[in-house]
């Protein structure tokens, strides 16, 4: 039996944002031989839940870049950070007008005026490209809105407030250039914290013990599955974790270089079925 953790977007998913009638049988074939898939996404769990089962899926999953680790809807590990930290980064996002969202245990939280935000940062960076905004804009709605879990706000007080509230993780829409490395440059002075990206405009924020590599290590040893009888797959930045961890690694063909290099393996890539083609040549043979 193996444990098999794969990412979503970019992994999973086509480039039409759907898991193919390919992947979904060989995610299918993989269970029925035993073997535990999970998916591993930077998504929220609510969001998750909601592409597998449009998809007929159902298995465990850990989401907010592996802050949220659960099995059939039962909680097993919620790594949140520290409310001081996301008050200190909130501030400075709040002053330099900058797009981000708070993935907590209530929902997705992001400021009412995001989109004026990304438009302010776009002529700061000198990005002219006319449709960029209504792609970048279009990818994050079709991620979040299905699942009917994004609130907006106008103050913060709106949902730090709130009884029990957890903060899993911090989505930082930077659109790259100057604005990113300037985030940067900025987190990188406080303490407790990690950051990943998953794409070229963003920058995702964590507690330093939150990412996709302990969630895969929390559901093996759930189901007592030995390291090295794990696998991952994934294409970007965020999933290097879990590659790292995993007893065998898969890099998508659409993988970042730098994913390339440090992967035991790679697969085709995801508008061809990728997954699907990993499973068959290294786990059902």
């Amino acid at each position: 039996m193996k444990l098999i953790a794969i990412d979503l977007d970019g992994t999973l998913l086509s480039e039409e944002n759907r898991v193919t009638p390919e992947n979904v049988e060989a995610l299918q074939k993989a269970q029925n031989q035993g073997n535990i898939i999970m998916i591993c996404s930077g998504r929220s769990p609510e969001d998750i839940q909601h592409v597998l089962r449009k998809h007929g899926i159902s298995c465990p999953l850990a989401g907010s870049n592996g802050t949220i680790v659960q099995v059939n809807g039962k909680l097993l590990e919620s790594i949140s950070m520290d409310k001081e930290n996301v008050m200190k980064i909130v501030k400075k996002l709040n002053e330099d007008k900058i797009s981000y969202q708070v993935y907590t245990n209530r929902g997705i939280f992001t400021p009412s005026d995001w989109l004026e935000r990304a438009e302010l940062t776009m002529k700061k960076d000198n990005i002219q490209a006319d449709d960029f905004i209504n792609d970048i804009f279009r990818g994050i709605a079709e991620q979040i809105c299905p699942s009917g879990i994004i609130k907006q706000f106008d103050k913060s007080s709106e949902w730090f407030d709130i009884p029990d509230l957890s903060i899993q993780k911090l989505f930082l829409l930077t659109l790259n250039g100057g604005t990113k490395s300037n985030v940067i440059a900025y987190l990188d002075g406080i303490s407790g914290i990690a950051i990943t990206f998953s794409n070229l405009v963003n920058v995702e924020v964590m507690d330093q013990k939150g990412n996709k590599g302990t969630a895969l290590k929390r559901m093996a040893e759930y189901y007592g599955i030995p390291m090295d009888d794990t696998v991952a797959i994934g294409d970007n930045f965020n999933d290097i974790p879990m590659l790292q961890s995993a007893g065998l690694s898969i890099a998508m063909e659409n993988a970042e270089p730098l994913v390339k290099d440090m992967c035991d393996v790679m697969t085709y890539s995801n508008s061809k079925n990728g997954v699907a083609y990993a499973i068959d040549k290294y786990i059902l043979n």
